[in-house]
């Protein structure tokens, strides 16, 4: 009972430190990124969060490397409910648009599509990114990186060379990596640079059967069956997420293993293993 008091009340102060560091941001546009082609932060969201959601917005529009979009997805008729926090941020850069219901495929699927040759930066809707976050994924990929992120797992495989059950992983991996078998997670953010997925990489067909709630497992493949291996950047990752906003949310789901585990078997049984 105390335990479970003293890390709500470390959340808070944390929580209360990160709103304050956001709102101590310049809001004027920060250093140019310097890639070879347009740089575009994209996320999703939906009413169940909008309480929160103005705080990830400023976080994204605020860092020290200014992006030429950010831009929010959201689903047919859920723009008119936007908190005016949210709409005020239009003034700093947010783009607001409407695509299908993809659920968490929103936040990459849309923007790929329309500007398949630009950098796209992934993000979640409900956690704290520090005022460096894009910085160090453009830094990342000015190495020719194809694909960085700042949180992956190492995926474990068995005796048959395919990955063991999802829980058996080595879950946020503490050091930088680069390897076939480091599995991105998009919650603290991931940069693809373009022609970085195989073709099937758009086929809503797919992915809304195979990997409906399991948008990292879809992406894994994709890449991967491109060639293209994943950088997982820095130390061990931190994620703050903003209190009230995992009402409803995958990542419950998956984190258990579950949604993954179910998606990585229907990806097997379509494309075999690419890792």
């Amino acid at each position: 009972m105390i335990s479970n008091w003293f890390r709500g009340f470390k959340h808070s102060q944390r929580q209360k430190r990160a709103i304050s560091e956001i709102a101590s941001r310049s809001t004027a546009p920060g250093i140019a990124h310097g890639l070879s082609a347009p740089l575009i932060v994209s996320l999703t969201s939906y009413p169940a969060r909008y309480g929160t959601l103005s705080l990830t917005l400023a976080a994204l529009l605020r860092q020290s490397v200014q992006p030429d979009k950010v831009i929010l997805w959201l689903d047919k008729g859920d723009e008119a409910s936007l908190p005016a926090e949210v709409v005020a941020l239009k003034s700093e850069g947010l783009e607001v648009a409407i695509c299908p219901d993809w659920r968490s495929y929103k936040k990459i699927i849309p923007t790929l599509t329309a500007w398949p040759e630009a950098f796209i930066v992934t993000a979640d809707d409900d956690v704290y990114y520090p005022y460096d976050w894009l910085e160090a994924l453009v830094a990342a990929a000015s190495d020719a990186t194809g694909i960085a992120c700042h949180r992956a797992h190492r995926i474990s495989l068995g005796t048959d060379g395919l990955p063991l059950p999802y829980e058996e992983w080595a879950h946020n991996i503490a050091s930088p990596d680069r390897s076939p078998l480091v599995f991105l997670t998009g919650v603290m953010g991931v940069i693809y640079a373009p022609g970085v997925f195989h073709p099937d990489i758009l086929r809503d067909d797919l992915f809304t059967e195979l990997s409906p709630g399991s948008d990292d497992v879809w992406l894994y493949w994709m890449h991967r069956l491109a060639g293209t291996e994943a950088q997982k950047i820095g130390n061990r990752a931190r994620i703050l997420e903003w209190g009230g906003s995992q009402i409803q949310s995958l990542r419950a789901e998956n984190v258990t293993g579950l949604g993954n585990d179910r998606a990585i078997k229907a990806m097997l049984g379509r494309y075999g293993w690419p890792g």
